[in-house]
Order: structure tokens, then sequence, then C-alpha cells
């Protein structure tokens, strides 16, 4: 098959991902082998590709498929899987297995089991033509979803769920979401479901334009942010910088909650009885209360497409800020 492959850690400048032949992955009795259709491309890919993510660990390998929010057709499955069926449509989310024993995985929670395998990280990824996954963590796409809309929800979607369900939103509260990329302008929409007024804050005129299109009642530029007279009942950041972290903390309510749904070293200082969360991926079953949202048509998934052979150049609009919603590559 062919497949974007990471052989050594690079500014994405360099151009590191090298379209190659690769051999086909083959499935173990209790895997599915899946064509893929359409793979999302994330910031996360972005910074382990430029070695932000080499201090934890990642990538677990080298070389490496990155990719992590899978939609395709299932083409093969192992003698021991009674779930799916060839030509079925389904979908790979960033958790590509966990261990299933542990307190997390029995209590729900299996993505923050320490065993767990993240999709492009520590094994191959989507951005290829075929990838192999366990049978019971895939999962069934909407009829009404095209690859290419299906497949961020795999990552975005299900993150920007977790996040808002997290946060406890109630109605009537005013929430700001802050950065309005791939998980940040479904996260508005989640919020939007609960009732709440949504301010939504970035530093493009771009993604403001996307959230208003989105029913986000206010929009304000980043740099505009701080001089609102308004405070928050709950801030969620989904921009990976301290200025996003200290902006929150200023335009949080005393007792209010920011939800940090981001990645990276960054310092709080709270003294008002605020509540900090963090929130990481999903669950198996916050992608399937996710998809079925979608599938009601309550959430929308902005997307482009390109073809797989332009990742690099992807990414790098990506890191530019020239991406509205999420970039999707297929083959």
């Amino acid at each position: 098959m062919k497949a974007q492959v990471l052989h050594e850690i690079q500014p994405i400048e360099n151009r590191p991902l090298h379209y190659e032949s690769v051999p086909d992955p083959v499935p173990s009795p209790s895997d599915v082998l899946i064509k893929i259709k359409a793979c999302g491309a994330c910031r996360s890919n972005l910074h382990m590709i430029e070695g932000e993510f080499q201090r934890i660990g990642l990538p677990a390998k080298l070389p490496i498929i990155p990719g992590h929010e899978i939609a395709g057709i299932v083409e093969e499955v192992g003698r021991d899987v009674k779930k799916w069926q060839m030509g079925q449509r389904v979908g790979v989310q960033v958790l590509h297995d966990a261990c299933r024993r542990c307190e997390y995985c029995l209590t729900g929670r299996e993505n923050l089991c320490l065993s767990r395998n993240v999709t492009g990280e520590t094994v191959d990824g989507g951005y290829a033509e075929l990838i192999v996954a366990p049978w019971d963590f895939i999962y069934a796409l909407p009829d009404n979803l095209c690859f290419e809309e299906a497949a961020p929800f795999f990552c975005p979607g299900v993150t920007a769920y977790r996040a808002v369900k997290r946060a406890e939103i109630r109605p009537g509260q005013k929430v700001a979401v802050i950065g309005i990329g791939g998980v940040g302008h479904m996260s508005l929409q989640f919020a939007k479901l609960t009732g709440a007024n949504i301010t939504a804050v970035d530093t493009f005129e771009e993604h403001l334009k996307l959230a208003s299109e989105l029913g986000a009642e206010s929009v304000v530029l980043a740099s505009e942010f701080g001089k609102l007279a308004d405070r928050f009942d709950v801030v969620l950041i989904h921009a990976p910088s301290q200025q996003a972290v200290d902006q929150a903390m200023k335009a949080v309510k005393r007792g209010g909650t920011v939800m940090m749904a981001v990645f990276g070293d960054v310092s709080v200082n709270f003294t008002e009885e605020h509540t900090i969360k963090g929130s990481v991926i999903g669950s198996r079953m916050d992608v399937i209360e996710a998809l079925n949202l979608a599938s009601q048509g309550k959430v929308k998934m902005k997307w482009q497409a390109f073809r797989l052979p332009e990742a690099n150049d992807v990414l790098l609009k990506l890191k530019r800020g020239e991406i509205v919603g999420r970039a999707v590559l297929t083959p």
C-alpha cells in the first residue's frame, strides 16, 4: 500500500513525511482490516512530527505512519471477529485499544488506561490506504455522513464532546470557547446544545466567521478578549498557548470552571475557587454518543478534503492557521 511515513523528527517545513510503498498490514485473529477512505489531519499529528511529544515518548517508534481519525470500509476480518462484515462503513479513533482489565477500562474510562495504544503515535495510523484495528475499538458510521465528514468525529468530535460533558455546562450559562479550530468548532456546537450562551474567541477572522455560522452569540478576536466586561461561568481552552490560559483565568468568574482541552506545558494560577479540569480524547461510549448526535444532524463537521500525497503541505497550512474547520486526507 501507499502511506505517508515519518522516518525522522523534523519541522514540517522540511517535508519530513515520505509518500512511499510499505507492506500491507495483516490483521490478527481479533483484528479488522480497513480500507481507508478519509483521515483527518490533526494538530497533534503536527506536534508529534515536529518533536513536541518526545518528552512523553511519542512517537513510540520510527518509522511510523501518523493519523488517528479514520473512516473507511471493512476489507477483511480476523477469524475470531463476529461483529463486523466486509463492506461495512466504520471508523477508528485516537484510542486504538486499551488493556480492558484495569480500573479505568472496567469503569468506562478506557481513554485513561495506562496501557492504551494511540493510533498513529504508538501504532501505525491512518495516513495510508489500509489500517488494522481491534474489532472492539472500531465504530459504525452514521449513514448520513460521508467518509470525509465522518473521519474527524474520531478526534475533534469525540474530544470536544467529552470536554463539554466534563465541563458540566448548564442552560443559560455564559461560556467562552477559546480556539475555533478542529476541536473548538465542535465544542462550540456541543456547548450550544446545553442551552448555554456562547462567545467564540480566536486569532483569525475566518475562524470567527465560522463560529458565527455555527451559532455563537458573539465572537471576539483574542487580542480584544481581555477587554470584555463579561466574566464567564465556563471557559473551554482549545488553543495550545500560555496566553490562552492566562486569558481564560482572567475571564472566568469566581468559582467558575476552566476546561483545559489542550496538550502542552502551561501554568495555571487560581485563587478564586476556580475548578480546573482536563479532558483526554474520549471513551468508546463518548464516540458512540457523539456520532449519534451527528446522525441526528445536531452538530456539523466543517471539513476540507485534500489528497494523501499533499500531507506535508496540509500540515504546514494547519501550522499557519490557514485551515478552517478540519483538513481531511483522502487516499
